[in-house]
């Protein structure tokens, strides 16, 4: 059988059965229904047009390398090349969604980016595949890219994704780095290029600014209307940080004082007040997961997006939810997989924490912490989750987490690089923090507080990409930490 006529069958059994899917060289061309197709010229070394609404493909056919059913490899020629090229024909058995398909169309308009760009490196790979095994997601477009000995390692942000991608994207970027140069033999790895859409580069200045300087970090935003690259510098841009001032928490939690005292009463060791001067309210946490609320004089009360106005009426209920409170988010509860025992881990961890922050470090003192420091940020994301200092007077950030999370290092740099600026303009003082303490002028320490289980395996990659000046110290506690910290490694 001609390889013209056998490629008609093979093709004419794959289109009969669902939606096809394209792939050259393991990169995904983008596609729609209907997909059609034409085999033309010579019967031994035979076209193949491929064409939908979005896809124009030809190549001319060499070989079927491989066949079974719902797929189909060839070998083909493309023009410009002079390699043979792998082109795979697989027959989907599931419809892929809209914004798997959008991924993927972002693929190959970065791929056209980039050579428009860069016309004298060559791609060798771009691809938005999930890699599990090494903490590499499949939002994150990335790949490689070579100049005769050097290369680039690249990760790029698609429009559509969300904040939490954005802010995540430089974690993502460096373990892609990290990847590449394990991998490979790629030991000239010049750095990393971090594309992200246009305009957000400033999001990640903070973040940059705890990144190693001696790592090459390129930034670049694409304007995806224009298919256009311009490098930025996010390490120029000023990190817009603000503090809340203390007296205005002060002032709010003495106006609310009598109208949440009862409230407080029913289990003054587990309730706390906190304050939130820019919504105006005090947020009272049992075992910091928020059940009521203070503002203007009106105390409202529930959870899971209803709240009830406290009156006569409504009370018999707020002192059920108390009761449930008291029964199931309990350090001895016995239901572990209750909604309120689990819910806002981090809160609770936080809680008791600042209960007595000496039981992460001898060294800390206890006198001075605070929470939620930050009045704002850039994109109006990140909370610092405490500040305090050392007996030394030395400053000291304690991020805490209670799940494996990938993201924890920079999120600890992002802050480290806020309280540095903020240390460095003498904000502290004149925002109320740290009373009759002269503070000492090194950078603050850093301490990552997380189950000594919990730490993501990804955790010692990132710390080598940090500033050397960043000291951090790794805290893991007891898996049972809701019944008492206590502290089981420190390095």
């Amino acid at each position: 059988m001609e390889l013209a006529e056998e490629l008609r069958a093979c093709l004419h059994d794959l289109s009969a059965g669902g939606t096809i899917e394209i792939r050259e060289n393991g990169g995904r061309i983008p596609s729609a229904r209907p997909l059609s197709w034409e085999v033309r010229g010579a019967p031994a070394k035979p076209l193949l047009h491929l064409w939908s609404e979005t896809c124009n493909l030809t190549r001319r056919v060499l070989a079927i390398t491989d066949q079974s059913e719902g797929r189909v490899l060839l070998a083909v020629e493309c023009f410009g090349r002079t390699k043979p090229q792998r082109l795979e024909i697989i027959r989907l058995g599931y419809e892929r969604d809209a914004k798997g398909l959008s991924r993927e169309e972002f693929c190959e308009q970065l791929r056209r980016i980039l050579l428009e760009r860069f016309p004298d490196e060559t791609l060798e790979r771009v691809s938005i595949a999930a890699d599990l095994e090494h903490s590499l997601s499949r939002v994150y477009a990335r790949g490689i890219s070579r100049k005769g000995m050097a290369h680039y390692a690249f990760l790029a942000v698609p429009d559509e994704e969300t904040p939490d991608a954005l802010e995540s994207s430089l974690t993502y970027g460096l373990l892609w780095l990290d990847r590449t140069r394990q991998t490979g033999g790629r030991g000239n790895l010049s750095g990393l290029r971090l594309i992200l859409p246009k305009g957000k580069a400033a999001e990640l200045a903070a973040r940059i600014h705890a990144i190693d300087p001696r790592l090459a970090v390129q930034v670049y935003e694409r304007d995806a209307q224009r298919e256009t690259l311009e490098r930025v510098d996010p390490r120029d841009g000023n990190i817009n940080t603000w503090l809340l001032p203390r007296r205005e928490s002060q002032l709010l939690l003495d106006r609310a004082a009598a109208a949440i005292a009862p409230l407080q009463a029913l289990e003054p060791d587990a309730i706390r007040a906190h304050a939130a001067p820019q919504l105006r309210e005090v947020v009272l946490r049992f075992r910091g997961l928020a059940f009521a609320r203070w503002s203007e004089g009106r105390l409202t009360f529930g959870m899971d997006g209803r709240w009830d106005e406290l009156n006569a009426e409504s009370e018999v209920a707020l002192k059920q939810l108390v009761l449930n409170l008291q029964k199931f988010r309990h350090p001895l509860a016995t239901d572990t997989r209750h909604s309120l025992y689990r819910a806002q881990a981090e809160r609770w961890m936080q809680m008791m924490v600042m209960g007595d922050v000496s039981q992460i470090d001898l060294a800390l003192d206890p006198t001075h912490v605070y929470e939620q420091v930050f009045a704002q940020t850039a994109g109006q994301r990140g909370v610092l989750d405490l500040l305090c200092v050392t007996r030394a007077h030395r400053l000291a950030i304690l991020e805490l987490k209670t799940a494996e999370n990938p993201d924890l290092p920079l999120q600890a740099g992002e802050y480290w690089s806020r309280i540095c600026r903020l240390q460095a303009q003498g904000d502290l003082a004149r925002y109320g923090y740290f009373p009759g303490i002269e503070l000492h002028p090194d950078p603050p320490i850093v301490y990552l507080v997380a189950p000594a289980l919990r730490f993501h395996p990804s955790t010692d990659v990132l710390l080598r990409y940090l500033k050397p000046e960043m000291e951090i110290i790794r805290v893991g506690l007891v898996e049972s930490w809701r019944r008492g910290l206590r502290v089981v490694m420190r390095q």
